[in-house]
């Protein structure tokens, strides 16, 4: 089984929302954990781990289960395949934002789960028309936000030796084929101008025990 660890926030939420799911229609077995505050940014997540803050939802194969969690005890809970890291994403495009608390979470997960590849997720530019505050961080500018992002996550990659998973790169690549340019005429990939959309409802039809 493939045992994949997220600390992050709403766009984390995003990522593994079907990824179970796709990974089970491939015949793959796979356990996926979200750790979500909604609009958590890295600074954040270094204070929840000097506090052991169990302030986390816990979200198991894009479902919530009830269940606060700190970073500590979710590190302890399994032997992680893979952890990923993510900047807030407001800040995503903003490079002085990451540090020290970057390198300082990469350290401490290190430190807490040596075997397991520590990667970073790429988040997204918002929508041409998002009304996220943040969004005006890059003047209103889809264009530049998604250079922004691409730009940080690279220098890090390059400086921490980390894998990208290039989740912002694909939505751009997505927003220039005709169904989904949204400038356009095409369909929006946002749910509400930042987030992506997700289908209006799931029931988990499974066991927790089966995991």
């Amino acid at each position: 089984m493939i045992k994949i660890l997220a600390i992050g926030n709403s766009f984390s939420q995003d990522a593994v929302y079907y990824l179970h799911d796709i990974a089970m229609a491939a015949n793959t077995k796979i356990k996926v954990v979200n750790l979500y505050i909604g609009g958590c940014s890295l600074e954040m997540h270094w204070n929840n781990i000097n506090a052991d803050a169990a302030n986390y939802d816990y979200e198991l194969n894009g479902l919530p289960v009830g269940r606060k969690i700190s970073i500590r005890e979710a590190l302890q809970e399994e032997s992680w395949d893979y952890i990923t890291l993510q900047q807030v994403s407001g800040d995503s495009g903003i490079l002085d934002s990451y540090e020290p608390f970057i390198t300082d979470i990469y350290n401490y997960v290190r430190q807490q789960v040596p075997a397991a590849e520590i990667l970073l997720h790429q988040t997204w530019a918002y929508e041409v028309d998002s009304q996220h505050p943040a969004f005006a961080k890059y003047d209103r500018d889809q264009k530049r936000m998604s250079q922004l992002i691409e730009v940080a996550y690279t220098n890090l990659s390059n400086r921490m030796d980390m894998r990208i998973i290039p989740c912002g790169k694909v939505i751009e690549e997505l927003r220039t084929y005709p169904t989904f340019d949204y400038t356009k005429g095409g369909i929006s990939l946002c749910r509400d101008g930042f987030h992506m959309h997700l289908k209006p409802s799931r029931h988990w039809s499974g066991e927790l025990s089966a995991i």
